[in-house]
């Protein structure tokens, strides 16, 4: 791609983020929304492959449903209260419809299935932007919605996108649907603390965020697309796979990684909010994550293939490791630990 074309997307994208994040009025929430969709379609289709050009339709088509859904939702809410601020959404019926359109273009359960198959056909950086950035400005807008929203109906989507998105990576080959389906499971954690402790939602997709951004990085450097790619990558980068192993147990959160952070708070809040049986289900259900992360650790640090004679021979070289890897993968290891020690800093 035209580096000046990237970068006008990659602009676009942060003007699209800041525009949504900052403004009061939902028309302009819109507005940025829209840009950020617009931005990420070419970066999506850019290999010119069907597959990518799939995935770049599919993607516009439920972003654009989800754009008119929160638009609509803001309307009613407008004819019925006359109100246009978004932290004024207080009509029910706008409430709920907010929440399937948020839910859409996050891809909670039942609006997840557009998820797997779009970051599946787009290139790992892209992916990464998916996973991440593009998730930012509709959880700001469920941040500043929180008080309004429905409880009981959160609850269930949480519920629901933590056992399908365990569910559903067990049986996968292609790490980008394995990143998919966790995603899907974390934002399932993120949803069902939004109402009682939003500011934990905002702390788990920060940390969230941080760990994926290194995983995908990692698989990056490393050319990884599928688990057969990963069993002979040991041999090729040692480093980067014994990196990739602490950030996905980390990303599965084992204390006393910072995974296990957002975790911990989450099961401590909801027993606080007399939930103590939903905290219970979300984290047996977590350990069906934990099961394919541990697959994958599995795949790149402990199995080496017994026939190499399949795959091309690769060069054993010794690239210095990416800097803004070896730092995302220090803060996923080492921040629950340093923790308190930060706290008694500041």
């Amino acid at each position: 791609m035209n580096p000046q074309a990237k970068l006008i997307f990659v602009t676009s994208l942060l003007l699209g983020t800041t525009i949504t994040i900052s403004s009061n009025h939902w028309v302009m929430a819109w507005t940025g929304l829209e840009i950020n969709t617009l931005a990420i379609l070419p970066l999506i289709s850019k290999s010119h492959h069907p597959r990518a050009i799939e995935a770049a339709t599919k993607y516009f088509l439920v972003q654009a449903t989800a754009s008119t859904l929160v638009l609509f939702s803001s309307m009613t809410n407008a004819w019925y209260t006359g109100q246009w601020d978004i932290t004024q959404l207080t009509h029910p019926t706008s409430s709920l419809i907010l929440t399937a359109a948020i839910s859409m273009k996050l891809g909670l359960v039942p609006f997840h299935f557009w998820f797997p198959e779009v970051l599946q056909g787009s290139p790992i950086i892209t992916g990464l932007l998916l996973s991440t950035a593009m998730k930012f400005p509709p959880i700001t807008l469920l941040y500043m919605t929180s008080l309004s929203l429905n409880p009981a109906l959160l609850t269930t989507l949480a519920i629901l996108s933590v056992a399908l998105g365990g569910w559903m990576g067990l049986n996968q080959t292609q790490t980008r649907k394995i990143m998919a389906f966790s995603s899907i499971s974390h934002l399932g954690w993120m949803a069902i603390i939004l109402v009682y402790y939003p500011k934990i939602t905002l702390l788990n997709f920060y940390l969230y965020a941080m760990m994926t951004a290194a995983v995908f990085l990692t698989l990056n450097s490393m050319k990884v697309l599928n688990l057969s790619m990963l069993m002979t990558a040991w041999t090729k980068a040692p480093s980067l796979s014994t990196i990739l192993l602490l950030t996905l147990l980390s990303l599965a959160g084992l204390p006393p990684m910072t995974g296990f952070l957002p975790k911990w708070l989450i099961i401590q809040e909801l027993t606080k909010q007399d939930m103590a049986p939903a905290a219970i289900i979300i984290s047996l259900l977590s350990l069906l994550g934990l099961f394919f992360y541990l697959r994958l650790a599995y795949c790149a640090t402990i199995t080496l293939p017994p026939h190499t004679t399949n795959h091309m021979k690769q060069w054993h070289t010794n690239k210095p490791i990416n800097p803004s890897i070896a730092v995302l993968t220090t803060l996923s290891i080492m921040l629950l630990p340093i923790s308190p020690m930060l706290a008694t800093i500041i």
